[in-house]
């Protein structure tokens, strides 16, 4: 809990891993993301739980003698938001050669750094869809327990790939004989990691179906896993009640992963009409990390990035932005996914600047990231939305997003289950 806050704060709204108490937020304006109308002089009520009992009219809404509105009078209140794209056991430097010197205890250690911003940056809810070692579970649990600060989390553990593929690891010689942990070649060895996998506590499957930028050796338009390696994965996921989401850039590779019922496509880069036609058909999920390009071009070289994954980059980053416009005008559902670890963590929202640069409206953009990405990720009655019934996942901006987006790189309240994680306004 930051040290800025007021004592009487702190009692309210202990961030302790004792719970949450009854509360109520005043929001001088809220968002309610659905309509994109934006409504004045709200009050939000949470139970002990965490979980919203009641939003309406500050004059017109009666809060419980015992509860003291917490004043927000001065800012726009909207739904903890959501990134569905993340890797928080890893830094931009851990790319490349760097890697190969970096436990999963350390990586682990690097997750709790990292949790912790992401959820001070406004983001109380993230999918993980990549780390060795079921670190990502570990740190999941540890925020669950209360023994760590960060947002919630689905974890995919080690993603699926095929060998020499882009979620193999591709940089030793052959005497080391070294696979990543998440290689599987053939349908049914396939089919046995996801089983693997879910032994061990993931919530949801992570595939590699074609090349990738950051990877040694292999290209992003490339496809990897065939249609019926990917179709196994899909099946045998869902029968065990976990969603799936697929790396994909390659146009075939994007195509093949809806075709086999995988729920989310993870960077879309060279998607084509057929593409976009499918995912409409499919109700699939596109998510298009737009924001990196910037990052890998402007600081991938001193972040240690291996000089073919730059020129890789310097060949998609574009095709990328351009394909995300024409999806997004097609119509396809598409859901907020930064890549976060391939920038600095803590910096997601810089992404919501690039989706509006590239076709969308500012409540096109903070939909995908509330209560598409709730959809996406299964928690549409739990999260990504300010209603009763919701969790009390609630953000606080100066001024209106709606006018500019790009207040949402400027959080100063995170609230996440009733817990106040952070309040700028309370230091003023």
């Amino acid at each position: 809990m930051p040290r800025t806050l007021l004592l009487s704060l702190a009692i309210l709204f202990s961030a302790s891993s004792a719970g949450a108490a009854p509360g109520a937020l005043r929001c001088g304006k809220l968002l309610d993301v659905r309509s994109g109308r934006i409504h004045t002089d709200q009050v939000i009520l949470f139970d002990d739980s965490g979980t919203i009992t009641a939003i309406g009219p500050y004059a017109s809404t009666p809060v419980p003698g015992d509860v003291k509105a917490l004043d927000l009078s001065s800012a726009t209140c909207l739904p903890g938001l959501i990134d569905v794209h993340t890797h928080l056991t890893g830094d931009p430097e851990s790319n490349g050669y760097a890697a190969l010197g970096i436990s999963i205890p350390r990586s682990t250690v690097t997750g709790v750094k990292n949790a912790r911003l992401t959820l001070r940056a406004g983001f109380t809810t993230v999918r993980n869809v990549g780390a060795e070692g079921y670190s990502d579970v570990a740190l999941r649990d540890g925020i669950n327990k209360g023994e760590v600060e960060g947002p919630r989390m689905l974890v995919s553990g080690p993603p699926l790939g095929i060998t020499g593929g882009h979620c193999d690891n591709n940089l030793l010689p052959s005497e080391f004989h070294y696979k990543a942990e998440g290689v599987a070649d053939g349908p049914w060895a396939a089919r046995a990691k996801v089983r693997e996998n879910i032994k061990y506590g993931v919530d949801l499957i992570k595939v590699c179906a074609s090349g990738g930028v950051l990877s040694k050796g292999d290209q992003p338009g490339a496809a990897q896993y065939t249609l019926e390696e990917l179709q196994a994965i899909a099946e045998e996921a869902h029968k065990l009640g976990r969603k799936v989401a697929a790396h994909a850039h390659g146009t075939q590779s994007i195509k093949d992963a809806i075709r086999a019922g995988i729920d989310s496509v993870e960077h879309s880069s060279l998607i084509d009409d057929e593409g976009i036609a499918l995912a409409k058909q499919h109700g699939t999920y596109l998510v298009f990390d737009i924001y990196n390009d910037d990052f890998i071009l402007g600081h991938g070289k001193e972040s240690g990035m291996l000089p073919e994954s730059i020129e890789k980059e310097k060949k998609i980053g574009r095709l990328q932005r351009e394909n995300f416009r024409r999806a997004f005008q097609a119509g396809a559902k598409m859901a907020f996914g930064t890549d976060g670890g391939v920038y600095p963590h803590g910096e997601n929202a810089k992404q919501f600047a690039k989706m509006v640069e590239w076709g969308m409206k500012p409540l096109d953009a903070i939909q995908a990231a509330t209560i598409n990405a709730a959809d996406l990720i299964g928690w549409g009655g739990k999260t990504g939305a300010l209603e009763s019934g919701h969790l009390a996942d609630v953000i606080a901006v100066s001024c209106d997003p709606l006018s500019d987006v790009r207040v949402l790189e400027a959080v100063k309240f995170v609230m996440k289950g009733g817990a106040v994680i952070r309040n700028d306004f309370a230091a003023r």
